[in-house]
Parts: C-alpha cells; sequence; structure tokens
C-alpha cells in the first residue's frame, strides 16, 4: 500500500459525511405524497438515498450522518435495515430529524440551516473535514478525488463542479473561476448573455483535470462540497441569514475564504423532477444506459431481500429491468422497469413505464375490500406511465401517458409533463381509461 493510500486510510476516519434529505420535494410529487425524496423508488429496487450512501462507502467514508424532515419514516426505516456496518470499524449511518430545542423550534429553512440546527450533534472534535451530499442526485463518485483535491490547493471550501454548455448553463448555480482554481463568482441560474460571456472556465483548468469540455466551457454547481470543519462552523453560527449553501453560504463565503473548484465529467443527473425521474429511469433499459448500476468496484448498495428470482411465463420482454420476487404471465413488456414482488397478469402490455412493485406479497387470506389483486390486471395496457408502491390495477384499464395532456392532480393519479403517475396505494377499476386513449 503507497503512503497516499495510507494517509487517505487515516483521513478517512477525519471527514464526516452530511446527506440532505430533508426537503418537500415537491416537483416530485405524487412520488413524494407519502416519502421523503431520497426514499423514492429507483430502478425497482433501490432507493435514491442509496447513491450517496453507497459513493461513501466505496470511498471508505464511514463517519455519515442523514439529516430528515417530511415524510420520512420510510427512509429511515430503509437505512436502518440496509447499512450496518460491523465491529471493526468505525463509524455508521446516523439519522437526524429536525427537532425542537431550546434555541430553535421551526423547520429547516434551507440546505444550510439544516445542517446548522445540528451543529450540536454532528460536531467532533476530531472530524476536520465535512462532506455535503444532495440525498437526490444520480452519479457514481470516488469522493477521495474531491479531498485529495481540497486538501493539496490548500482550499477551505471546495465545490465539485460539472462542464456544461451554454443552453444548460442558466438551469444551474455556474462559478467562474482562475486559471488556478479558484472560485471568484458563483451566479445563480445566470440568464443574461453578457453575464454569461463573462463566466466561461480556462481550457488549461479542464486539461488539469484531464477533461475535454467540448462545447461545455461553464462550470455549474453539483451540490457536492468539502468544507474545513472550522470553516463550516465558524460560517454557519455568524451568518444565520444564509440558510442555503448555494444561494447565499457558498457566494458569500467567496471574499473571506480560499474557495476552489473540483473537476468532475461523469454522469450526473439531478432527479428534481418527475420528467427527470421518468427519462433517467426509462433510459436505463436502453443498450447502452448512462449510468451502470452494476460495478464490481463500486457498487450500489441497497436492503438485501431475501426474494425470490423473477418468474416469467410465455412472455413477450424487450429491454426491461425485471426485479426479484415478480411474476409475469403472458404479458408483453417493452423499455420499462418491473420493481420487486410485481404481479403482471395475462395479456397486460406495458411500454416505456416504470411499475415500481409492492412492499409485500399479497396472500391469499388477505382480501382488499375492492376485490382487486395487487398489481396490473389482465388485458390492461399502460404507456408512458409511472405506477407507484401497491397499485392495484384492474382489467382491462388503459393508462396511457402523451406531451399534449395537461398537468394536474386527481383522486388515485396526477400528471405531470404528460406523464401518468398513479399514487401509492392507489385502486384504479376495472375498464378505466386514463390519458389519451
Amino acid at each position: 500500500m503507497s503512503s497516499v493510500q495510507m494517509n487517505f486510510q487515516r483521513l478517512n476516519k477525519k471527514v464526516m459525511a452530511v446527506v440532505l434529505g430533508g426537503g418537500r420535494g415537491t416537483r416530485l410529487y405524487p412520488l413524494t405524497k407519502l416519502r421523503s425524496k431520497p426514499a423514492v423508488p429507483l430502478c425497482g429496487r433501490y432507493r435514491l438515498i442509496d447513491i450517496p450512501l453507497s459513493n461513501c462507502i466505496n470511498s471508505g467514508l464511514m463517519r455519515i450522518v442523514v439529516l430528515t424532515q417530511f415524510n420520512s419514516h420510510s427512509l429511515n426505516r430503509h437505512i436502518m435495515n440496509t447499512y450496518h456496518f460491523d465491529e471493526f470499524h468505525s463509524g455508521g449511518v446516523t439519522i437526524l430529524a429536525a427537532e425542537q430545542t431550546n434555541e430553535t423550534g421551526d423547520w429547516f429553512q434551507g440546505t444550510a440551516d439544516a445542517v446548522r440546527k445540528h451543529i450540536s450533534h454532528i460536531y467532533e472534535s476530531d472530524i476536520q473535514y465535512y462532506l455535503i451530499l444532495s440525498g437526490d442526485q444520480l452519479y457514481r463518485m470516488d469522493y477521495r478525488d474531491l479531498l485529495k483535491t481540497h486538501i493539496s490547493k490548500g482550499a477551505e471550501i471546495t465545490v465539485s463542479a460539472l462542464p456544461v454548455g451554454r443552453r444548460s448553463a442558466s438551469q444551474f448555480g455556474i462559478m467562474q473561476v482562475n486559471s488556478n482554481g479558484v472560485v471568484q463568482r458563483f451566479v445563480e441560474k445566470p440568464k443574461d448573455d453578457a453575464i454569461l460571456n463573462q463566466l466561461t472556465t480556462p481550457p488549461s483548468l479542464f486539461e488539469e483535470f484531464g477533461i475535454t469540455a467540448e462545447a461545455k466551457p461553464y462550470l455549474a454547481s453539483m451540490g457536492v462540497y468539502v468544507f474545513n470543519a472550522d470553516v463550516l462552523i465558524k460560517l454557519l453560527r455568524e451568518h444565520l441569514e444564509w440558510i442555503d449553501f448555494g444561494k447565499q453560504l457558498i457566494p458569500g463565503a467567496l471574499s473571506q475564504h480560499n474557495v476552489y473548484a473540483h473537476m468532475f465529467d461523469g454522469f450526473w443527473e439531478d432527479i428534481g423532477t418527475v420528467r427527470s425521474y421518468y427519462d433517467v429511469s426509462i433510459a436505463m433499459t436502453y443498450d447502452h444506459p448512462p449510468f451502470e448500476f452494476h460495478d464490481p468496484e463500486q457498487s450500489i448498495y441497497t436492503h438485501r431481500r431475501a426474494l425470490p428470482g423473477a418468474k416469467i411465463i410465455r412472455s413477450e420482454i424487450d429491454h426491461a429491468i425485471i426485479c426479484s420476487g415478480v411474476r409475469i404471465e403472458t404479458a408483453k413488456i417493452q423499455h420499462s422497469i418491473i420493481g420487486i414482488r410485481s404481479a403482471i397478469s395475462n395479456g397486460a402490455v406495458i411500454e416505456k413505464s416504470i411499475i415500481c412493485g409492492a412492499d409485500s406479497f399479497e396472500t391469499g387470506e388477505i382480501r382488499h375490500p375492492s376485490g382487486i389483486p395487487m398489481g396490473i390486471g389482465p388485458k390492461t395496457v399502460i404507456e408512458k406511465a409511472i405506477i407507484d408502491h401497491n397499485a392495484r390495477i384492474g382489467m382491462n384499464v388503459v393508462i396511457r401517458g402523451s406531451d399534449d395532456l395537461k398537468d394536474g392532480d386527481f383522486d388515485n393519479f396526477s400528471i405531470r409533463d404528460g406523464i401518468i403517475v398513479v399514487h401509492k396505494n392507489a385502486v384504479i377499476p376495472d375498464g378505466t381509461k386514463i390519458g389519451k386513449v
């Protein structure tokens, strides 16, 4: 083992990862109707929170705190059931919920405020660096590379940055950096052409990180930060008006501290809307998906379940992800994800859809008042839709999304950007027609 590796082995014990999981996730509604955003199902068997937690584990970071607030029950349960570290490694995953104290009794007002309200819980004298992460992004990163940039540059704050093109720049916080990687300016979602012209990144900086950023001259903040511990505590305590990292704290800190950018050029997606969730999920069924969940050296971890293998009877399946515990009988499935414990009945057709699955198997002794079994009923057609957990879809139902459908919320389903989302635990009676039919 090299000296660098040994140094990082010791360093990892002095880093605390703080995962922000407390937002309402209003843009992901109705997937967040009964759960927090980091608990939203992903690719049939994972949860969004599994991404940053797996990245931490693969980076050797074992001191992890998850901050929760809204609809946190399922997220807490998932974390407690999944992340058990052995007795020979210090650390673990600690869940910290919003709480009332003698100093404050209100909810988190923003990402920085969430950390501020838990300073007393996350402060430990031996922690040298805080790694701040979001709980709703899809990417794979070795955080040791980020820490290496932070330490080698002598930074007090380091912001992980993604090269983006001019068209995308207006959707992110964009950083202006000099040739040494020092962040000199931070503009939230710039739209003025004159400002955009000032925010391009020197090509030499891309070369330093071995990145070819053709037609992507802007650096967008990924919402992934490293702070020297004393700097973070000082900023949070002295600037109570700074409630959000991207909007106030990072821009405000530029004049007081050494803030550097760390380049990242891998796949990264902010799962912030129903549309982005749907698009990236369906893309996983392609021949060459943008993100590979299976990597023997950098696994994405989740709850280990004692489920049988999928059972498929006389069905036509093309470009689909089929998870454990699934039963499919004489159905046609294309470019879709079939989540754990899903039941797809005789004659069903599912295209470009996400079937999230079920929390448990339904036994013969338990009868639902509707008389409709859990899963997808016979001869039902589902296209361009998301069917949330435990939904009961009757027979001869048609659920078909379309770009010309108007957004709206109804008793058992919602429409977002042309995608029909059937709510968790919803019951859709036989013969129902939803969407473009």
